[in-house]
This record gives C-alpha cells, sequence and structure tokens, in this order.
C-alpha cells in the first residue's frame, strides 16, 4: 500500500469517526502531509514536525496544551534536535492499520554525515555534537500519554566531540499555573519570594520520577513520567531541574554542567549509541492538583512496571528477552543486615576524558554516556536484586546509610537473558576508633540540619547570619541537629551583599567557626580521626581550617567547586574529608573542636552531611 493511499484511508477513517471524538477505545490514527505527522486516539491529538521533529501540538480532548507564545523555543523539543545534517528521513515505523489501530509511531530521523547536531544551552553556534539522532513519537489506543525517545548513533566515521546540554523541554500554556517537583514545592507557582531565579525548583531526579504542572481552573494536569533511570546520568543521588519557568517548562536533563556536571565525550573512529527513553508525556484530570499528581505518580509506577517497552523496536534498545538480572547479598563487616538505606548500581568503569583544563577521570556520579542500572532498598538487610540489565561488563557499586566508604567491584559481566546471582560480598567499612560522638545522619543528604529542609530557599547566607549571629556552637549530648547545627557552613555575612539570580550572592563575608563542644570520660591514646562527610562544595581551592582546644591543625582541602551553594542545592559531589588529630590533644574532661571557613567570597563554603570523631 502506497503511503498516500493509507494516508487517505486514516484521513476518511477519521472524518467518519468525527461523532465519536474523545472516545476512550477509538483506534489509533497516524497521518501525514509534506510538513508534519499527526497521531490521534480519540483522547491526544499530537502534530510532529518533519523539519525539526518537535512535538508542535499535543491537545487533550480538544484543548491546546502546547504554547507558541514564549519568545523562545516553543511546545516539546529536543536540544539535540534532527537538523542541520546532511539529511531527515521520515517514517511511520509503527502503522495502526497493521495492529487493528493499538498503537501508532512516528520516526523522524536527522543523518549527521559527520556534521555536528544539536543547537541547545552551551553548544557552539555550528551545531554541538556529530551522531545520528532518531526522534521517535508513539501514542496507543486508550492512552492519554504520547511516548517520546531518542536513539543517538556516533559513527566511527565521525569526528571526536564532547555533548553540552542535552534534555527535552516542554512549553506548557498559560493555563497550567499549578507547578509539581517534589513534597515540599507543588503549589501556585512561583512558589518562592520574588527575585527567586529557575534553580530554586532543582531535586534529586531519580526520587522524582513523576513531575509536572497541572490547571486548576482547567482540572488538566500535565507530566513527565521516567518508567527507568537507566538512561539519564550521574545515578542516584543527581540534582537537576524538572519543572520551573515564567512560561510553564517541564524539563528531562539527561546530561548537564550542574551540580558538577556529567559528560559524554567521544574519540574519533568510536562506534558509540545511547537511546534516551521512551518516557511518557501524560495527560490527565482531577478536582484538584494534588489528586492529578497522585494520579500521575501511580501512573509513572505502572510504566515502570512495563519496563522495558514490547512495543519499542530498535537494534539499539534491548529488549526485556535480553536483558539480565543481578542479585547478592552484602556482608558488611560480617553482619548481613545494613541499619538503613542501600543503593547499589551496575555502571562503566571509570574512564578518563580530556578536557580543555587537563585530563579528567568520569566516574558513576559524573557519567552520562553510559547506561546505569540502580536498585534502592529502603530497609537495610543487605540483599540486593538488580533488574533489566542490558548485557555488558560493569563495576558494582553500593553506598549505604551508617557507612563512610563505597562498596566497588569490578568486571561484572551481564549475559543476554541471564539471571546472575554473586552470592555472599564481603563489604568491609574504616575505623580508626571507637565512635566518641557524631553530629547529623550519615545518609547522603543534610535534611536533618538546620536549614536542610529548605535548602532551596535564597540567600543561605542571610538565613545563616540572622538565625546564627554569633555562629554554631554545638554541644553533644544536648544540642539539636535541627535547631543548633546549620546545615551549609560559609563565610559570614557581615556587611552589604546583592543576590544576583543564578550566581547567588554577590559579597563576602568574615570567617565563621562551628564550634563542638564534648565531654570525654578518659583522654584517648595514639591518633583520633574527625571524619567529615561532604554533600557539596562551594569554590575552589576552599579549605576548613581546624584546632582542637585551640590547638591549629593542618587546613583541610576540600573538594571541586559544584556550584550547589549559589544554586539553591545541597546535593552536589559527595566525598569524605578526614583530619588526623593527636589525641595527646584531646583530653579527659571538656574539650572543644572548632572548624572555620575562612572569610571570602560568600558562595564559598560546604554543605555537610554527616560529622563523627572517632578515638581510642
Amino acid at each position: 500500500m502506497t503511503r498516500l493511499l493509507r494516508t487517505l484511508i486514516v484521513t476518511l477513517g477519521l472524518l467518519f469517526a468525527a461523532p465519536m471524538a474523545f472516545a476512550q477505545n477509538a483506534p489509533v490514527t497516524v497521518t501525514e502531509d509534506r510538513e508534519t505527522f499527526t497521531l490521534s486516539n480519540g483522547i491526544i491529538t499530537a502534530v510532529i514536525s518533519k523539519r525539526t521533529s518537535d512535538l508542535v501540538s499535543m491537545k487533550y480532548k480538544g484543548f491546546e496544551t502546547l504554547a507558541h507564545d514564549t519568545g523562545g523555543h516553543s511546545a516539546v523539543y529536543w536540544s539535540h534536535d534532527v537538523t542541520g545534517g546532511q539529511e531527515i528521513i521520515s517514517t511511520v515505523t509503527i502503522d495502526p492499520n497493521s495492529n487493528n489501530g493499538a498503537r501508532a509511531e512516528v520516526s523522524v530521523k536527522g543523518i549527521s554525515g559527520g556534521i555536528k547536531m544539536g543547537h541547545g544551552p552551551g553548544t557552539a553556534t555550528d551545531g554541538d555534537f556529530p551522531a545520528d539522532i532518531d526522534i521517535r513519537y508513539s501514542l496507543g489506543q486508550g492512552e492519554s500519554m504520547i511516548y517520546t525517545w531518542c536513539v543517538f548513533d556516533h559513527k566511527p566515521e565521525y569526528g571526536a566531540a564532547s555533548m553540552a546540554e542535552a534534555r527535552i523541554a516542554g512549553k506548557l500554556v498559560k493555563d497550567f499555573t499549578w507547578i509539581h517537583v517534589d513534597e515540599q514545592r507543588s503549589g501556585i507557582y512561583p512558589l518562592m519570594p520574588k527575585g527567586s531565579d529557575k534553580y530554586a525548583y532543582t531535586t534529586v531526579r531519580a526520587e522524582q520520577p513523576a513531575f509536572g504542572w497541572s490547571s486548576p481552573e482547567k482540572k488538566i494536569g500535565w507530566f513527565l513520567l521516567n518508567p527507568s533511570n537507566e538512561y539519564l546520568s550521574s545515578g542516584p543521588t543527581r540534582a537537576e531541574f524538572l519543572a520551573h519557568g515564567e512560561h510553564p517548562t517541564i524539563l528531562n536533563y539527561w546530561r548537564s554542567s550542574h551540580y558538577g556536571g556529567s559528560f559524554v565525550s567521544v574519540k574519533e573512529g568510536e562506534q558509540w549509541s545511547k537511546v534516551i527513553g521512551p518516557f511518557a508525556l501524560y495527560i490527565n484530570e482531577g478536582e484538584t492538583p494534588e489528586a492529578m499528581w497522585s494520579n500521575a505518580r501511580r501512573q509513572q509506577k505502572l510504566e515502570a512496571a512495563k519496563w522495558p517497552y514490547d512495543w519499542a523496536k530498535s537494534p539499539y534498545y534491548a529488549p526485556k528477552s535480553e536483558r539480565g538480572t543481578v542479585k547478592g547479598q552484602f556482608r558488611l563487616d560480617g553482619k548481613t543486615s545494613l541499619s538503613g538505606r542501600l543503593r547499589v548500581g551496575l555502571t562503566r568503569t571509570p574512564y578518563d576524558i580530556q578536557l580543555p583544563a587537563g585530563p579528567r577521570e568520569v566516574d558513576w556520579d559524573a557519567d552520562a554516556k553510559y547506561y546505569q542500572f540502580w536498585a534502592d532498598i529502603p530497609n537495610g538487610g543487605g540483599a540486593f536484586d538488580i533488574k533489566n540489565v542490558v548485557p555488558g561488563t560493569y563495576t558494582l557499586y553500593a553506598f549505604a546509610d551508617d557507612v563512610f566508604e563505597d562498596y566497588v567491584k569490578a568486571d561484572v559481566t551481564v549475559k543476554p537473558g541471564q539471571a546472575l546471582d554473586l552470592g555472599t560480598l564481603a563489604w568491609k567499612t574504616v575505623r580508626y576508633g571507637k565512635t566518641a560522638w557524631e553530629i547529623g545522619k550519615l545518609d547522603r543528604s543534610g535534611a536533618e540540619f538546620n536549614g536542610g529542609q529548605r535548602y532551596f530557599e535564597l540567600a543561605k547566607q542571610f538565613i545563616y547570619a540572622e538565625r546564627f549571629p554569633d555562629d554554631v556552637t554545638f554541644r553533644i549530648g544536648r544540642s539539636r541537629e535541627a535547631a543548633d547545627w546549620y546545615f551549609a557552613q560559609m563565610p559570614h555575612l557581615d556587611g552589604k551583599a546583592e543576590i544576583v539570580p543564578i550566581s547567588g550572592l554577590r559579597g563576602n563575608g568574615r570567617d565563621t567557626p562551628y564550634h563542638i563542644d564534648f565531654v570525654m570520660d578518659a583522654a584517648p591514646k595514639g591518633k583520633a580521626m574527625l571524619r567529615l562527610a561532604i554533600n557539596a562544595t562551594g569554590g575552589n581551592n576552599v579549605e576548613l581550617r581546624p584546632t582542637v582546644n585551640g590547638q591549629v591543625l593542618a587546613p583541610a582541602k576540600l573538594g571541586p567547586h559544584d556550584g550547589a551553594l549559589q544554586r539553591h542545592q545541597m546535593h552536589g559531589r559527595w566525598y569524605e574529608v578526614a583530619v588526623p588529630i593527636d589525641a595527646g590533644l584531646l583530653r579527659k574532661g571538656d574539650n572543644r573542636i572548632t572548624l572555620t571557613m575562612p572569610a571570602g567570597p560568600l558562595n564559598n563554603g560546604v554543605v555537610y552531611d554527616y560529622l563523627r570523631l572517632e578515638a581510642d
């Protein structure tokens, strides 16, 4: 059947089916003209541009949900679209006439031919990344959502390149006034005070797989649902944009420079491919915004249960029959029970890339090039089961509450369809002595500290100076984390400062000492160790200056700048700082350890996860 005849038949079908408009079980149709594809199922009608691969219209029961008056790129678009290469090929990849109207899918594919593709944030004017890009949209019978996915294919004959920002963005009509980011940020936009910027709406992406907007007046919700995190970057602790904007905007970032950044870098002669998605653009109805968001979260769980989708066909997308599972049991210091949350992942072994500033090792929390497969076990026990793993060789990583050390096991090979049992894995912790005291909870979050629940508030430095005019003095056994320890330590604001959107607070502050007072039953022997778990770091070449009972110790060097302090986050790059202490400096009775953040720019500093003193 020719394409023209097929188009005529389905178009006539639409005309004769007009009285069934918005019928829940209407068959899916696909029509096309020179410029567009149109997918419809009686609930959703979507129009896709053959020239750009943008989703230019998405109507729900006749109501247009996508904006075109945004002053920039409108509707729904991938930052790395199909434009700029040698050729664009548009095809119907799932013909509803072949499956009784059960599903349709269309593909708009850009053939790079070695020309750089992509024109999103941070890209050069001549394009960004040489790869063939296949963008698809799929609609099923009775579904209230469009699925979209993208296949990147860098061929060996294409040149070397590093990718800039990479995401899909959706611009919605202004009827959508209620934003849904996380439990703390759901309400009429803007939620933050006047003068705030978009970074006040970032959150840990893996913990919010359903997000978006709703319209209390129209009683319609518009949500993005990620059924899997395997195609996203930097593992389960990554903070990222989900939604923001004067024009209601939804974002699904899979590579960004935010909070330390992630990387996609290919060499000349390298074959590389990656599938982003499929994920769902979901529209629903409800009496209240919270009811619609609750429905979207339930729908996301249904989508996750379907993963990987059996209708998604591509040589680059591994079907369920080819994927494996990996399970095992950790024995932590001889015990099979862990006290808290456990996260276990299969990721690429750390590798080196060349950046303009020099070589850089990329590990799992900076990688966007390869897939990652993680299991999140909330209540300990030590057993794990990672499902739907694409065949390959990985490094197994694990981290858990109350444990400083990551578990690492290299060369885990998963074969097609394999159920791999790694058995019992011995995980050992490092101890420098018994716990003398601890502050906080070792869980890669600072939510238990003062200010930690509202880490996204602007100008933390103003808040800190108001709450702690004489700085922090924390008395072990008497003070409480939620009241007496501020989650971020920065230079103390003592003069004028200017809030600069996106850039944080412009100005300088004085030294900020955090005092820890504690009593020891006896003087320790040998060495003691102050262990600091750091969630995020502001500024380069920043250090903490410790003293023990007035005795100055060597400065503690901090990690590289990740932008979390200036961009309203507490999740940047996590790491440990260990401060050795000659036990002779500690004594029976009263003791004081002071950690001082030196004077300097107000965006310098650290976000704390946990502190512990170990001593014999």
